[in-house]
């Protein structure tokens, strides 16, 4: 009996924590600030209480949606409110900036000049005397700004327009026609078909991906 109902109140816990999930929103681990990132071990070190308490599992639960509420409306309020965002948040924090190195701004983000080359190298900055600029984001990531001679070269640079790319259209998804897709594609489920059959594809069935750009070239890639 014991293990029946770990069983059941861990599928509980994933559940209450999806549900959660959904209501504080997506975000990548990089992207957290320090408060989501103390709910989100406190809300993952209740769950796995709540998988394997058996006497008072409702308490586990009510713990959770608190933390869960609490940083649904501490987001709400960062939000609408500079002062709470810097509270919350923080603010970003100079590092370099005209060729000039703040000190103090490493001792606040308690970063080292080791840890900055660090990552200046794996963002393609061998040397730092290319750098305009570089700041330390309230999601902990570093952000660099290279001068002018030694930024990517773009179109406009070179008098170019080229023509602004579209995203492309999923019409076919593991088998399955997607309807949604086709409305926004402005293609006809009859007209698929057609240029399906064209390529030597008696049935969607067939089709692994199959995708439409913005020219109406169709790229399909076979159920193997």
């Amino acid at each position: 009996m014991d293990i029946l109902r770990i069983i059941i109140t861990s599928l509980a816990s994933l559940i209450v924590l999806f549900l959660l999930t959904k209501l504080m929103g997506n975000k990548q681990l990089s992207q957290l600030s320090l408060f989501d990132y103390i709910v989100g071990i406190t809300i993952g070190s209740i769950a796995a209480d709540l998988a394997i308490e058996l006497e008072t599992p409702l308490n586990s639960v009510v713990a959770l949606v608190v933390y869960g509420l609490a940083a649904v409306l501490i987001s709400l309020l960062t939000n609408k409110s500079l002062v709470m965002r810097r509270l919350f948040a923080g603010r970003p924090i100079l590092l370099l900036d005209g060729g000039k190195l703040y000190k103090k701004g490493f001792k606040k983000a308690r970063i080292d000049l080791h840890e900055f080359l660090a990552i200046a190298r794996v963002n393609g900055y061998y040397c730092i005397n290319t750098l305009e600029t570089a700041i330390m984001e309230t999601n902990g990531s570093i952000s660099f700004l290279p001068k002018e001679p030694y930024r990517p070269l773009t179109p406009k640079d070179m008098s170019l327009n080229p023509t602004q790319e579209r995203m492309q259209w999923n019409l076919i998804m593991d088998g399955k026609l997607m309807d949604d897709n086709l409305d926004k594609a402005g293609v006809s489920a009859r007209r698929l078909r057609d240029q399906l059959k064209a390529l030597g594809f008696r049935s969607p069935k067939q089709i692994f991906l199959a995708c439409m750009d913005a020219s109406g070239v169709l790229t399909v890639y076979r159920e193997e």
